[in-house]
């Protein structure tokens, strides 16, 4: 697999409406794309990082930074065939920015089964070809505000509803959805780290809900905390950011800090780690589903075909294209019967669309590749 030229683009994309969680506003994504031109086709990646360190230490424009002038030039210095597989091994030096090293495998990954006609899902191990499709809804301004989105969603067909919650709006919405959809809507709630362990009692007044799940209600380095709280309330805790590799999630599960984990590439440093985070909690019989960072088409795809993998036993964060782009940059990912269908040609599957890419694009940094 001979590359011949890195391309770092920098795209501006308006969300349909603006998502509010714990931690902020977004409105509008600022996004990182990575595209390998080889000599036989391209391969693309998408940084999830956000604009500002808020979910995480990561943040876009250091993302750019560290791709371009750390994680690149060892991938150029490599005397081996360049694959995916040895793209962990190159940057183990480079400590933390998982984002970032992730968007640069993704690109590989893609680069190399598009040049073999293999398929993301295929690599990965998928078994489905179509994943159940879950929808994010943000903290909103009021209750009836909150409940005319979640009928909305309810009507398109999604398998499952995720409200964020914070101090101060958490059990009466909970309470609102509840009444007014009933239980048998599969529920859950995610927190993104707005709580702490003080916060205990408080959480357990969800219990009665019958909540799929409480996402990491504390912050993510409180992995005994989360085992604390889990010990108090019946509703099962399940760990997003605290999840930053397959040795974390094997440490947390032992210490009986959740029962369910969330997973996504970009927190833990690519697809590859990803697998083995799903393969770790296989194993130790807890069950995971695949979260989302408000991708464009290239990280859906990718991320709808992890999460046809077996252990993924609960609807993910995988919405519809239109969820949160009026266009997105390949053709749209749509909802069938609640489902989102694996795409099966090589790589990806998708690619940008070059007009709607010329559109939205803000800047290209060119960097010739050599070895």
């Amino acid at each position: 697999m001979k590359i011949e030229l890195a391309e770092l683009r920098r795209i501006a994309l308006p969300l349909v409406t603006p998502f509010r969680t714990s931690f902020g506003t977004e409105s509008n994504r600022d996004i990182l794309l990575v595209r390998l031109r080889g000599t036989d086709g391209d391969g693309w990646g998408e940084c999830v990082a956000m604009s500002e360190p808020l979910y995480s230490s990561e943040y876009v424009d250091g993302a750019h930074a560290v791709v371009r002038d750390h994680l690149l030039p060892r991938l150029m210095a490599l005397t081996t065939d360049l694959t995916a597989e040895a793209v962990g091994p190159a940057f183990q030096a480079v400590k933390g920015h998982p984002m970032a090293k992730s968007v640069v495998e993704m690109a590989v990954l893609d680069l190399e089964l598009s040049g073999r006609g293999e398929s993301f899902g295929h690599y990965l191990g998928a078994v489905r070809d179509a994943v159940p499709a879950g929808v994010s809804v943000g903290i909103m301004g009021s209750v009836p505000e909150l409940l005319g989105a979640v009928a909305h969603y309810l009507a398109q067909g999604y398998a499952r509803i995720k409200l964020k919650i914070e101090p101060g709006w958490d059990l009466d919405p909970v309470r609102a959805v509840r009444e007014r959809f009933g239980d048998e809507v599969a529920l859950q709630v995610d927190a993104n780290a707005a709580y702490t362990l003080a916060d205990a009692r408080h959480l357990a007044q969800l219990d009665p809900f019958g909540l799929l799940l409480i996402e990491q209600p504390l912050p993510e380095e409180d992995v005994a905390g989360h085992a604390a709280l889990a010990a108090q309330i019946r509703t099962p805790v399940c760990l997003d950011e605290s999840i930053t590799s397959a040795a974390a999630a094997f440490d947390a599960i032992q210490r009986g800090a959740c029962s369910i984990v969330n997973v996504k590439a970009g927190r833990v440093g690519g697809y590859l780690e990803a697998k083995r985070v799903h393969d770790v909690c296989a194993a130790l019989g807890v069950p995971v589903w695949c979260g989302g960072m408000l991708e464009t088409g290239l990280g859906r795809a990718a991320n709808v075909a992890l999460a046809a993998l077996p252990n993924f036993s609960l609807p993910g964060d995988t919405s519809a294209s239109e969820r949160y782009w009026r266009h997105d940059l390949t053709p749209p990912f749509v909802l069938e019967d609640g489902c989102l269908r694996v795409p099966t040609g090589p790589g990806l599957g998708v690619r940008p669309d070059p007009d709607r890419l010329a559109e939205v694009t803000v800047s290209v940094e060119e960097i010739a590749w050599s070895v």
